[in-house]
């Protein structure tokens, strides 16, 4: 897996791929990150601003990590269609 994300809508998207990639239940992955199931949920959907300790949990119990990279060229819109 190797997704690019720009804003926490993206990121929300790309946890709940992984997750049902897994078979997994928002309650299993909350389980499995310490975190509360409204949590993941909020996540998954972009409506909160998480904690980067808390996206780093959520990233470990999916047996995904946390890359940096330069910006690439291109407009929001480009990446949005991705999605």
């Amino acid at each position: 897996m190797n997704d690019l994300a720009r804003t926490p809508r993206q990121i929300g998207a790309i946890i709940q791929r992984a997750r049902k990639k897994r078979d997994w239940s928002q309650m299993r992955l909350a389980d499995q990150a310490g975190l509360r199931q409204a949590t993941i949920s909020m996540i998954e959907t972009g409506q909160n601003s998480a904690k980067l300790e808390t996206i780093l949990a959520i990233l470990a119990a999916l047996d995904l990590e946390f890359r940096i990279g330069a910006r690439t060229k291109g407009h929001d819109q480009d990446i949005e269609a991705l999605f």
